[in-house]
């Protein structure tokens, strides 16, 4: 079954001095069987892949020709 992935791009709370983990973690806690989240950073967030990791979740990275990066979460069902 693929999966449906939800984005989240988090550089404008990181831009207005905002911490995302709470964000993320929200949209984390939301996803249902099937659906995964792809996070835009402006950096690579390898903190929340490690953490994310940690809770069973798989990731893939991607660097973007602008600079910033897309990580995919995603949980095997």
């Amino acid at each position: 079954m693929p999966v449906i992935f939800k984005r989240l791009d988090v550089r404008p709370l990181i831009a207005k001095g905002t911490e995302p983990f709470a964000t993320i973690r929200a949209r984390v806690d939301s996803l249902k069987t099937g659906e995964g989240l792809i996070v835009i950073a402006p950096f690579l967030p390898s903190p929340l892949v490690e953490k994310l990791g940690s809770e069973g979740f798989r990731s893939s990275v991607q660097h973007q020709v602008d600079g910033s990066w897309a990580v995919n979460f995603w949980r095997d069902e």
